[in-house]
């Protein structure tokens, strides 16, 4: 009895290590797969990122579990701000998760960027970002974006953009600055993990977001330089006389509403 008992245990090790040696391959596969498909899309320095109509900024918490303020909430909002006023970007989409009365990260970004001279007008809230898969999916089905800039840490941009582009998009990468924090090599864990679950939500279960909504475009509006050089050549002079010149030398327009849309 004892023998055959024996070869039962071995042969049972053997499949389970055999099973656990495929499932840590196809694990490694998924993740290069991401990888390989966004390889070269994604750029490290703020000053080199290309010019889109549109950039999209993930939410995440404004403050750590310690208490501390988030550096990748800090790194985001930077990159952000640097590139509107870089003229890299026309219209921020800042999205993030509302889930609560007490968890606002789309108002705690919009405050923010504020704080960081960026203006209204030029930044719309999505209030349903309660994942990546959903701030893609609901920028296309619900604010009509089709080509965007998307910006967050670099080991989050691969699965970031193999999302949009799945979606139709056309996206590329602007990694936010990122320096060392306690438990860093945490998130880029769960990242490698995340990956491997997002093949399965767009190619077995085909998921969908929690909310969409009807159609609501942005509303991109031009920069100040920009609204001169469209305006006729005898409206400009007219303008310029009744204000003294003001406006041909690009003063300030008037103070956007405080209220997020």
């Amino acid at each position: 009895m004892h023998r055959p008992f024996w070869k039962v245990f071995k042969a049972v090790l053997m499949s389970l290590g055999a099973l656990a040696l495929l499932a840590a391959c196809l694990f490694a596969l998924a993740n290069f797969f991401v990888l390989g498909r966004t390889q070269g899309k994604i750029e490290a320095e703020l000053s080199q990122c290309g010019s889109e109509p549109v950039g999209i900024v993930f939410g995440t918490s404004h403050w750590t579990r310690s208490g501390a303020r988030n550096p990748h909430f800090e790194g985001r909002m930077g990159a952000a701000a640097h590139l509107i006023h870089l003229g890299r970007v026309d219209h921020l989409l800042i999205s993030g998760d509302n889930s609560t009365r007490y968890y606002n990260e789309p108002v705690t970004m919009w405050r923010d960027l504020r704080g960081r001279d960026v203006r209204d007008e030029d930044m719309t809230l999505d209030y349903a970002g309660f994942s990546t898969f959903d701030t893609l999916a609901r920028a296309r089905d619900v604010f009509g974006v089709e080509r965007a800039l998307l910006i967050t840490q670099d080991w989050h941009l691969p699965r970031a953009l193999f999302i949009g582009e799945a979606l139709g998009l056309e996206v590329s990468g602007c990694a936010a600055p990122e320096r060392a924090t306690d438990g860093l090599w945490r998130l880029k864990m769960r990242e490698w993990v995340a990956r491997v679950a997002t093949l399965g939500d767009l190619y077995l279960w085909e998921r969908e977001p929690h909310f969409l909504g009807p159609l609501e475009p942005l509303q991109i509006m031009p920069r100040e330089r920009d609204r001169l050089l469209l305006l006729p050549p005898g409206v400009l002079n007219a303008s310029d006389a009744a204000s003294g010149g003001d406006t041909a030398r690009g003063s300030a327009p008037d103070s956007p509403s405080s209220t997020p849309r």
